[in-house]
Formats: C-alpha cells, sequence, structure tokens
C-alpha cells in the first residue's frame, strides 16, 4: 500500500560546520530505477524500429535479469503498460525479485486524442479523459505502493505564441490536476518539465516554471486529508526532473536540482546524458558532459537525497540490458569519485574565495579529471 514519501529533508540548508560533517559522514548510496518503455525501443521519425517490438509481458519477463546488475525499481506509464488487467505481473516481479513499481507516468502524450494537449486541451472533452487517466493512475499507485505517479505533458504546450492564451492554458492544466489529486488524496504526482518536443513549445518549459505550477496547483487544493498533509509541510506536487531536460533548456543540473530541493519538492530523478539545446537524445549517463552528472551527484550529497535515481534513456543500437548496466556502473563510479573529495577545503574555498584562488580547479584536477 502507498505510504507518502517524506521530502521534508531536502529543504534544510546547512551551516559552515553542520555542512562539511554532513558531507564526510553522509553518502549518497544511489536507488535505480528503470522504465520498461525502453525495453523495446520504437522507431522515429527518420527511421523504422531496430528491434523487434516486445509485449508487456515479454517486457516484464525480461526485468527479471535486471536484479543482478542492482536495479530496485521499475516505471510504466498507465494505461499503456501497466494497468488493473495486468498488475498482477507488476507485483509478482516483486515478489520475484525485489523490483518494485516505484513510478507511474501518465500516458497522456502518444494517442492522436491529445494532439492539443492532455490536462490543458483546450477541448473540455479530451480534459476529461486526461483527467480519468489521471485518478486511475492514482489509484494504482496507491495500490501498488509506488513512490508518486508522474505527469510529463508532452503534447501540452503551444505552436506559436501569438495566438496562445496562456492563462487559460495554465489554468485548464492546473484545475485538471487538482480534480486528480482532491480525488484521490494524499498521493503525490511529480511534474517533468521540458522545454520542447514533441510539443513546439512545452507548457512548462523551465525547472521554474515546474515549481511555479506545483505551487499554484496545492494552493487550490481542498481535500481535507490534502490539506493536512500540505499544513505538515509535504509536498505533493513535486518535481522530477530529467538531465536531458534540464540541458535542453540551458539549465545546469546541479543548480536546478538543488532549487526543486530547496522547496521539498525532488520527487524523483532521471537520469540520461545530452548535447547543450539540442533535440531530446536519451544519451547514456556520462557519455556527454560527464561534469554535469558529478556535479549534480555532488548536489545531492549537500541535499542527503534518498529518493530513486531513474534511469531514462533510449538504447536504440545495443541491448538495453547492457546499456542499464553501463549506466549504473558509472554512476556508481562518479559517485565514488565524489565521496573522495576534500569536502572541507571545498566549502571553505567558497567561503573565502579570494584566499583561495585556483584551489577548486586543484581538487578538480586530482580527483576528478585524472
Amino acid at each position: 500500500m502507498y505510504e507518502l514519501p517524506d521530502l521534508r529533508y531536502q529543504t534544510e540548508i546547512r551551516k559552515k560546520e553542520d555542512l562539511i560533517s554532513h558531507l564526510e559522514h553522509f553518502r549518497l548510496e544511489p536507488k535505480f530505477s528503470v522504465g520498461i518503455w525502453y525495453f523495446s525501443p520504437g522507431g522515429g521519425r527518420f527511421h523504422e524500429r531496430y528491434i523487434p517490438e516486445k509485449t508487456i509481458e515479454e517486457r516484464i519477463d525480461s526485468a527479471y535479469t535486471l536484479a543482478e546488475y542492482g536495479v530496485k525499481g521499475i516505471e510504466a506509464h498507465y494505461p499503456t503498460e501497466i494497468n488493473w488487467d495486468n498488475i498482477d505481473l507488476y507485483k509478482d516481479l516483486e515478489e520475484d525479485t525485489g523490483i518494485k513499481v516505484i513510478g507511474i507516468p501518465f500516458s497522456h502524450f502518444y494517442e492522436k486524442e491529445f494532439e492539443f494537449g492532455s490536462l490543458s486541451n483546450p477541448y473540455e472533452s479530451v480534459r476529461t479523459k486526461a483527467i480519468e487517466i489521471g485518478v486511475e493512475c492514482l489509484k494504482l499507485v496507491e495500490e501498488i505502493g509506488a513512490n508518486c505517479a508522474i505527469s510529463w505533458p508532452g503534447m501540452d504546450g503551444y505552436l506559436y505564441e501569438l495566438g496562445t492564451i496562456f492563462p487559460w492554458m495554465w489554468s485548464n492544466y492546473d484545475r485538471s490536476m487538482v480534480e486528480i489529486l482532491d480525488e484521490v488524496p494524499g498521493i503525490r504526482v511529480a511534474i517533468e518539465p521540458k522545454p520542447y518536443e514533441p510539443a513546439y513549445n512545452n507548457i512548462f518549459r523551465t525547472t521554474a516554471e515546474g515549481i511555479l505550477t506545483a505551487q499554484r496547483i496545492q494552493a487550490h487544493l481542498k481535500n481535507k486529508k490534502n490539506i493536512d498533509l500540505l499544513n505538515k509541510g509535504h509536498q505533493l506536487v513535486g518535481l522530477n526532473p530529467e538531465i536531458g531536460h534540464v540541458r535542453m533548456g540551458f539549465e545546469n543540473c546541479g543548480a536546478a536540482y538543488s532549487l526543486v530541493g530547496m522547496y521539498g519538492m525532488l520527487a524523483h530523478t532521471h537520469w540520461n546524458s545530452q548535447p547543450l539545446g539540442n533535440y531530446d537524445q536519451d544519451l547514456n549517463v556520462g557519455v556527454v558532459e560527464p561534469s554535469q552528472a558529478t556535479a549534480l551527484l555532488y548536489s545531492l550529497k549537500m541535499m542527503g537525497y534518498k529518493e530513486y535515481f531513474g534511469i531514462d534513456i533510449n538504447p536504440e543500437k545495443m541491448p538495453f540490458e547492457k546499456a542499464i548496466e553501463i549506466n549504473i556502473k558509472v554512476i556508481n563510479a562518479l559517485n565514488e569519485k565524489i565521496e573522495n573529495l576534500p569536502h572541507s577545503e571545498i566549502v571553505h574555498a567558497y567561503l573565502d574565495p579570494a584566499n583561495h584562488r585556483g584551489k577548486l580547479e586543484e581538487i578538480l584536477l586530482e580527483y576528478i579529471i585524472s
């Protein structure tokens, strides 16, 4: 059954000695989750699929081998990948391997009925369908005991600025999400911002816009159970930032994820790598800009992050098992590097930069680059 993960620890801003002690004694222990959608990657706009399609049952069967790599969680979209008809297959997976469903994204973007968006769609009938999916998704989260639902509104957004009535677009999404959360109270939803793609301009392009949206939604919740949780400092609308999306928006990962944590909203994280800007590539962690992944890990260590590391990739040209194994090895290797950093020296260099010129560069050379 569902138990709301307590994210309030993320909001603590430590003083100097407390931060140094925390960095020296707290160790990140990544818990890895994977997305069932990339067990059999589809084709793209410019090429057909490279490997045969797999049924959901075949994909779940494939997941049985992943525990040996350190996988603890799995994510699947409702209703296309997980639903009331196949939920027992996921329960069996957890019982047999320990791999549990930890995140259930809304399937709100692929079907043609969501051409003009889902929860923000200008047509009330489509919003109603999207709300129904959201409500059932939260019920499924509650039933299987996942950490959260996830809302990546991929088709929500706009084509042209001129002619887009932005307050209506945002208000439609907000009101729809309020209805979902109040119908199934006490369940967290994590918003996943993205600058663009597949919508030409996504509804929440930046991390800050995701935080503002979460605050707006929570301000309008009315269910007593939800209000009680909010009054205790819990966040019922969090974020699930993804490295690729953050870099598409020219944001820095350590800063973006830290900002979410300051609000106690870092419900989940998605990991991959991405050229700055560019289209969404979902490359393996560290193959592009390993410095971003390293800095992000150190920011999460400062925060005391305890939630999942979701590997969100598109392994079109290698077996997905091999890709998952590689990503886990990379994250663990980078984590070892940051654990060995001289934390006290880093903190003092930040507090007194005038008298520590070049110190951080020396640390990076010795501990990270070499």
